[in-house]
């Protein structure tokens, strides 16, 4: 089967926490000054990948639980596994600070070029209380936008993408219409990819030779298309499309 073009696709479909948001900027952010005051001492890559550890320990056993909703329990975990104390105002604190999670340095100028030729759609395993100030940190990019509290389940549940194609489907959007965007293999590229949908990696740790906050995904598979950020996707598309 011949790689479609991008000017084929109406409809982009993003992940949103390490696609768009700088996720690992934000933990770090938290992490260091709370565990400074506890005079432990982690190396960046050390947080990252606990969090990581601990993230893919709750999507396994509790699918059905948002992001947002994991964070206080991820911080609890990580902290037992460090034997130190974590209190639960501690953990309210981690969870409240995805307010303030900074998006990428090129999101906001590529959504707002992507805008003028695609609809696009929020597809986060984030709820929607975090979504509205993830949104507003990106100037409020999308035009259709789809929660983990809203589907009742987590990525990479393939279950996700079906409601995808069901909450798009009055709108005149199929899958072919579609490019899944996103910077996780584990959540995103995987899962999308065995439904048939088209992909777009934003293979954002691609310099890192590690996947940091992200859990490992069994394999890593060959996507529709591949990029190393928004910008250079972006670029892609002048290319493909102009």
């Amino acid at each position: 089967m011949n790689k479609p073009m991008l000017n084929e696709f109406n409809t982009l479909t993003f992940d949103v926490v390490g696609t768009l948001i700088d996720f690992e900027t934000g933990i770090l952010e938290w992490f260091r000054p709370t565990l400074a005051k506890k005079s432990v001492e982690k190396t960046d890559e050390e947080i990252l990948t606990g969090f990581a550890i601990c993230e893919d320990r709750y999507q396994r056993i509790a699918p059905d639980k948002p992001f947002t909703a994991m964070l206080p329990l991820i911080y609890r975990d990580m902290a037992s596994q460090w034997n130190i104390e974590a209190s639960d105002n501690e953990a309210d604190e981690f969870q409240k600070s995805i307010q303030s999670w900074p998006a990428f340095a090129d999101t906001v100028a590529a959504l707002e070029e992507l805008k003028t030729r695609y609809r696009l759609v929020a597809v986060t395993n984030a709820d929607a209380w975090a979504l509205k100030y993830m949104s507003a940190t990106m100037d409020d990019p999308f035009d259709e936008q789809i929660t983990c509290d809203e589907v009742g389940l987590n990525k990479p549940d393939p279950r996700v993408f079906e409601y995808v194609l069901e909450k798009l489907a009055p709108l005149g959007v199929s899958k072919g219409d579609i490019l899944h965007t996103a910077q996780s293999q584990y959540h995103d590229i995987i899962p999308a990819m065995k439904l048939g949908f088209s992909t777009m990696w934003i293979e954002r740790r691609h310099s890192k030779g590690s996947f940091g906050a992200t859990p490992k995904p069994s394999r890593v598979v060959e996507p529709t298309f591949h990029a190393n950020s928004m910008e250079d996707f972006v670029r892609q598309v002048r290319e493909q499309v102009d």
